[in-house]
């Protein structure tokens, strides 16, 4: 392995630790979408990791099942490449592209292949209630007959639970406060880290060029989303795992 790629796993690793510090029983989340993975598609899977960042789900798809192969989809040039270099050990069960969901084609970097699985963390939060109803279409229309989309991530609490949003946030607080006295990064330390590295920095202009426009966060909530894959025609949908506003989403093809 080359130097870059001996750098790119150690940097995935601090990106999980740094994720985690946002998101309390991150590995519960994965835990729970690989054991569907195991019950629900086949050995041989082929499964998109969708907004993948890095590649944290494809790692843990690749690390479980043996027989199974990933194609890691995001927008982010720089987490694009760290995911090639982290997982290049992988060999050819693992392949990254670059695609932004917001464009209706994006499902053409699968070259007519049909998924399995498609899975999501931490990641569809930030797309606009119109264009995710259209990237759940797009996932049904690919998907395999029996496919499965496993969507793990915060979906806010609705307005008028006091209580519910409290915990929530405290539970947030907690978290973060824990982790980063324990060394995790912060998510700008960690991206000022990944910027400065000679490999990775001729592509920061790019990544920052095509997040310049994009609206904030929507916070839509689990009833959006449930309501959404159901109009996609997908068959089941809902909550397979819960924490406070922490969620994994299982919709069946």
């Amino acid at each position: 392995m080359s130097a870059v790629a001996d750098w790119s796993r150690a940097h995935l690793a601090a990106w999980d630790r740094q994720q985690a510090a946002y998101i309390n029983r991150r590995e519960d989340r994965f835990a729970v979408m690989l054991d569907v993975l195991a019950e629900a598609v086949p050995a041989g899977a082929l499964v998109v990791d969708l907004a993948c960042g890095p590649g944290s789900v494809s790692a843990r798809v690749l690390d479980r099942f043996p027989g199974m192969t990933c194609v890691a989809v995001d927008l982010d040039p720089m987490l694009v490449e760290l995911g090639r270099q982290a997982l290049a050990g992988h060999g050819d069960r693992v392949e990254f592209h670059e695609a932004d969901l917001w464009d209706p084609t994006w499902t053409r970097v699968l070259g007519g292949r049909r998924p399995h699985a498609v899975l999501s963390s931490t990641a569809l939060h930030w797309l606009p209630a119109d264009v995710l109803t259209r990237v759940y279409r797009d996932v049904a229309d690919v998907l395999e007959p029996g496919g499965v989309l496993l969507n793990a991530d915060h979906l806010r609490q609705p307005a008028g639970r006091p209580l519910f949003e409290e915990l929530s946030r405290r539970d947030d607080a907690a978290t973060q406060a824990r982790d980063h006295a324990a060394g995790a990064l912060t998510w700008g330390a960690w991206f000022a880290e990944i910027a400065a590295h000679p490999h990775f920095a001729p592509l920061a202009e790019e990544r920052e060029r095509r997040y310049a426009e994009r609206p904030p966060n929507p916070d839509l909530g689990l009833d959006f989303h449930v309501a959404a894959l159901r109009a996609a025609q997908f068959r089941e949908a809902g909550p397979v795992w819960q924490h406070l506003d922490d969620y994994v989403v299982l919709a069946q093809r």
